[in-house]
């Protein structure tokens, strides 16, 4: 054997080791596409109000790779003791979540309002998501100044006769402490008849929560549906999150197969996480 030979099959058996050692490392998975934005990816706790079961929900959320909890009181009641709360965050940090919200909480008195601030702050969070009846607005805003905290107007669209969409919110919370706005349900508002696209431009400002979600129209009779089933422009919507600079929580609101949601959840995030990666 020439030494030339040598050399050259010496070569080929070294880069065929390097091959198949290469073939042997299997790849992890890439971060989740929301990863490089401004906006985080969660979850509305409302999309578990059927299973109303803690660890089952969480479970779901890890599977998915989902580290943000808008917490409703079926998980953590408004009761909760110290030692309650405590451990709630605990099994939430072992899932790697966060419960950064409350709500939504329907407020129709004062005395509510009172047990809903004194709630938050007991959880340890500093964003409400409510819904208060039209007349207590003055005092929410009382409460807003005492506590600093943020509210979102959970908007309806055209299901209950108090903020059917955006631009209502907006109207009654224009003039009272900034720190009042809206959690921006996009499936309610264009179920309403409105462009959440448009309106999430156009009121940015106090939008301090957005739910997500599909809808099969732009009408009360158009439902809930898997996202990327619906009618509503996700690319579109996504472009605008990064236009105003949207910096909170995009939470999937799942609510349709509730009993059993796991695979709408996983479709709906899997199709906006595609969004987020493909759209530029």
């Amino acid at each position: 054997m020439t030494k030339r030979l040598f050399i050259v099959l010496l070569f080929l058996s070294v880069t065929g080791f390097i091959a198949k050692a290469q073939q042997g490392e299997r790849p992890g998975p890439k971060p989740a596409p929301e990863t490089n934005e401004k906006f985080k990816v969660g979850m509305a706790g409302y999309s578990f109000v059927k299973l109303n079961d803690l660890d089952k929900s969480l479970s779901i959320m890890q599977r998915a790779d989902v580290h943000y909890l808008c917490i409703k009181d079926f998980h953590l009641p408004f009761k909760s003791t110290t030692a309650e709360i405590a451990a709630f965050h605990a099994k939430l940090k072992e899932k790697g979540v966060t419960g950064y919200a409350v709500g939504p909480i329907y407020m129709k008195s004062e005395a509510e309002i009172d047990s809903a601030f004194a709630y938050a702050k007991r959880v340890g969070v500093k964003l409400i998501v409510g819904v208060p009846n039209y007349e207590l607005l003055p005092y929410v805003d009382k409460k807003v100044k005492e506590y600093d905290f943020h509210y979102a107007i959970h908007l309806h669209g055209p299901d209950i006769k108090i903020y059917p969409d955006a631009q209502d919110v907006w109207d009654h919370v224009k003039d009272l402490d900034p720190r009042i706005g809206m959690c921006l349900d996009i499936g309610h508002d264009t179920r309403n008849g409105k462009d959440a696209v448009a309106d999430l431009k156009k009121f940015s400002s106090r939008v301090f929560d957005i739910h997500i979600k599909d809808v099969t129209g732009n009408t009360k009779l158009g439902y809930s549906i898997e996202i990327g089933r619906g009618v509503i422009d996700f690319p579109a919507f996504v472009r605008m999150l990064r236009e105003v600079g949207y910096t909170g929580v995009c939470s999937l609101e799942y609510e349709r197969d509730m009993a059993e949601p796991s695979m709408g959840i996983a479709e709906s995030l899997g199709y906006f996480r595609a969004v987020i990666a493909n759209t530029k």
